[in-house]
């Protein structure tokens, strides 16, 4: 098996949402464009569907229509190494109209999710001792956007 390609369907912004994300994140580019032709579903010569990457990892955005929109159900969670890197995300990610959510959660500006969290979330999350991992997740659980500093004080108690 070459490899497992999200695939996500946008209604009508497949080319401009790819774009978008490939401004924001390392490593990333447009590969392949596909357009409708004439009998096909959408508009004869329009993009179709956008091959892309985002640090490395490949995704198609399909233009499909408005018949099945992004729900939470779905997100791509991006780890980040600090705070800087947590509110550059979050900020990039919001620009344009996207909205914040709970507990390092938002939708960007084409109704996708995304959560924004620090490489650290899981040692909190599945930590040994059950009174710290109790003190981080209710501390995650009051947060918008992830705190790093304060999730440690929660967690170290």
């Amino acid at each position: 098996m070459k490899a497992i390609i999200p695939n996500l369907w946008f209604d009508m912004f497949a080319e401009e949402a790819a774009e978008f994300y490939c401004s924001i994140f390392p490593n990333s580019k447009i590969i392949d464009r596909a357009y409708y032709t004439e009998g096909s579903p959408g508009p004869a010569g329009t993009v179709m569907s956008v091959t892309f990457q985002l640090n490395g990892q490949e995704y198609v955005g399909i233009n499909g229509g408005p018949q099945f929109p992004f729900t939470e159900a779905v997100s791509l969670a991006v780890e980040c190494d600090d705070q800087v890197e947590i509110d550059r995300y979050w900020e990039q990610l919001l620009a344009g109209g996207g909205t914040e959510s709970v507990c390092g959660w938002l939708k960007d500006k084409y109704g996708f999710s995304w959560q924004v969290v620090p490489k650290t979330w899981m040692e909190y999350a599945a930590g040994d001792d059950p009174e710290k991992v109790k003190r981080a997740m209710d501390a995650m659980l009051k947060m918008v956007k992830f705190d790093i500093a304060e999730l440690e004080r929660a967690y170290n108690g």
